[in-house]
């Protein structure tokens, strides 16, 4: 089992070969290794991150078949099968490093906020639900002199939407709390961005020194 620690620096690495344009020769072997992955899987990260797909997670931190066990949804937004998700890996496979992934100019978070500025009455209800779970994250903010910059609001809201998602995923499960507390499991927020592929990790890091 890889410590959250190691897992963490493991990202890191990848992605600084991402935005610079190399591949690890471990990644680009992976998928001739197929029949290694047949019987079981280890993955040593949980990312939960955004369906755009201008954010493909392996390829943003050039890992290969088998390392991360990936969750995608509009929004990265952390519902009940989410957590299911994620307790299911950290149990089964002893994965110690869960990130919830946001990004620059999120489509969710926009309509979000487009949505409690101007509500639509045509909306889905199924849209509607992924909206209702970032509403919490970033109606605040209207309420702050960010209304009056519409860009700085949109930058602001992704964080805060990480934030939540965050939050609720570590005080959303007893399984999860008990990890965290006595097994080292590490939920942490970060940021990709869409400009320069770089992912900033700005929620839950240990403390250096």
């Amino acid at each position: 089992m890889i410590s959250a620690l190691d897992a963490l620096e493991r990202l890191r690495d990848g992605n600084r070969r991402f935005v610079s344009g190399v591949r690890s020769l471990d990644t680009l072997t992976s998928q001739t290794r197929r029949s290694e992955f047949v019987a079981g899987q280890e993955p040593f990260a949980v990312i939960l991150g955004c369906s755009d797909s201008r954010v493909p997670v392996e390829i943003v931190f050039d890992q290969g078949l088998g390392d991360l066990f990936v969750i995608r949804v509009a929004g990265n937004i952390v519902a009940p099968s989410q957590i299911g998700s994620v307790e299911f890996a950290a149990e089964r496979f002893g994965t110690r490093l869960v990130v919830i992934l946001g990004h620059t100019r999120c489509g969710a978070v926009q309509a979000t906020l487009e949505e409690l500025q101007r509500p639509a009455d045509s909306q889905s209800r199924n849209l509607r639900s992924i909206v209702d779970r970032i509403r919490p994250s970033v109606e605040l903010l209207l309420a702050t002199e960010l209304r009056r910059d519409p860009d700085a609001l949109a930058r602001h809201a992704v964080r805060a939407n990480v934030r939540v998602s965050v939050n609720y995923l570590r005080h959303g499960s007893e399984i999860l709390e008990r990890l965290i507390q006595s097994a080292g499991l590490m939920v942490v927020g970060a940021e990709y961005s869409l400009e320069t592929g770089v992912v900033d990790f700005f929620d839950g890091m240990p403390q250096s020194g």
